[in-house]
């Protein structure tokens, strides 16, 4: 599959995936929307498009809350891949309201800013533990060492999820995300669909288990918020706590090795947060601006709309670029250059609109926590080799980063 000849966005070219930002630039050059045959999408890729789209409300995550698959001009996907759509329809970012809004007012208790300030602490902890041990081994993988442990910890904490039991959870994620790249193999598809039956199978018995043994976990709430009033389906319950996890860690992984191989590829950058630790807060911004962990996030045209005079109809697919959007010189002086002073930063990578990160200040808190304790107890830290990058456009990271103690 490849791209249109005119078009240097091409989400299957290695070479554009290693850097799609040259291509996103042409794109903008090229105008506000442009279709692209290969996926039947809308790309837009200015700044101002993608943040005012991602609250317009004639756009959507779903639309069978108003049309059927068949109103709405689209193939239901085939039974085969039931258990990834049941898994992944009932999830409050693939909802609309009002279900979404009454799935959120639930799961936010447990973001509240007093009660995820209070994870500050263990965070930290933590992640001076991970980073301890990577310093006495001498070095290692980053991404397999601090990066993936650390808010895969974090989240399985906040639900619950017993410590014995949390190995397959990074890859059971791994697999479901598969999905959400563009054009998914039937070999990437049928990973997701197993790993959804898995991780559901694996909740439902963990959901039981807290209905007879309550603790004070996000799941017992979750339960007890049911059973005061607020009503929860178990497969809502499910859905909630498998996007809970996977958006909990995915982005905080990815942002972390991102943006290690990127303070490495700019030495002078990297001296001046050594030099300054109280940088870190406009450091964290910036790495996930300069190198988005989420390059897409799709929206259904709900009810036809314009864009820079061409009709968008209903039944189409948007594919709103985040990457692209983090690199509008229209919003961000000089973007192509990593600036961890960078004040003026409305970066798009935590979304906007109803459909915010929910986990936005947890995750700032984890990369916070990491960063500060590699460049407190990691001072020389450097690659030990050229970090290999994963194959996926959408969510984008490294198979690894190796390092070494200089």
């Amino acid at each position: 599959m490849a791209a249109p000849s005119d078009l240097a966005f091409d989400p299957w070219d290695p070479a554009f995936v290693a850097d799609p930002y040259p291509a996103y630039a042409e794109l903008r050059e090229q105008g506000r929307v442009r279709y692209f045959e290969p996926t039947d999408q809308w790309l837009v890729a200015h700044h101002a498009d993608v943040s005012a789209l991602l609250r317009d409300r004639r756009l959507g995550r779903t639309y069978l809350h108003r049309f059927s698959h068949e109103e709405f001009g689209r193939t239901p996907p085939p039974p085969e891949h039931e258990p990834f759509h049941t898994l992944n329809d009932h999830g409050m970012l693939d909802l609309e309201p009002p279900d979404h809004t009454r799935i959120r007012r639930l799961v936010s208790k447990a973001f509240t800013p007093r009660t995820v300030e209070r994870l500050r602490p263990y965070v930290r902890t933590l992640a001076d533990e991970l980073v301890a041990g990577l310093v006495e081994a001498g070095g290692g993988d980053l991404l397999r060492d601090v990066a993936e442990p650390l808010p895969v910890a974090v989240i399985a904490e906040m639900l619950g999820i017993p410590e014995s039991d949390r190995a397959p959870l990074r890859p059971w994620s791994a697999d479901i995300c598969g999905m959400y790249e563009l054009n998914p193999s039937e070999e990437a598809a049928a990973k997701a669909v197993r790993a959804s039956a898995e991780f559901s199978d694996y909740l439902r018995d963990l959901i039981a288990e807290r209905r007879k043994n309550p603790g004070d976990d996000l799941i017992s709430g979750l339960i007890a918020a049911h059973d005061e009033g607020d009503r929860l389906t178990e497969q809502e319950m499910i859905s909630t706590c498998v996007l809970l996890l996977n958006a909990g860690h995915e982005a905080t992984v990815n942002s972390t090795v991102n943006g290690w191989w990127a303070l490495f590829r700019n030495p002078d950058q990297l001296a001046a947060l050594r030099a300054d630790h109280s940088l870190v807060p406009t450091a964290v911004e910036e790495l996930m601006r300069y190198d988005t962990p989420l390059q897409l996030f799709e929206r259904w045209v709900l009810d036809e709309i314009e864009i820079d005079g061409r009709v968008i109809p209903r039944g189409a697919e948007i594919a709103m670029l985040f990457g692209s959007a983090n690199h509008d010189p229209a919003v961000f002086a000089d973007p192509s250059r990593l600036d961890l002073t960078r004040r003026d930063n409305p970066h798009i990578s935590f979304s906007a609109g109803i459909h915010y990160c929910i986990g936005a200040p947890l995750a700032r808190i984890e990369l916070a926590a990491s960063m500060t304790a590699l460049l407190e107890r990691a001072p020389t830290l450097r690659p030990a080799a050229e970090p290999v990058r994963k194959p996926n456009f959408v969510i984008r990271g490294l198979e690894g980063l190796a390092v070494e103690l200089g």
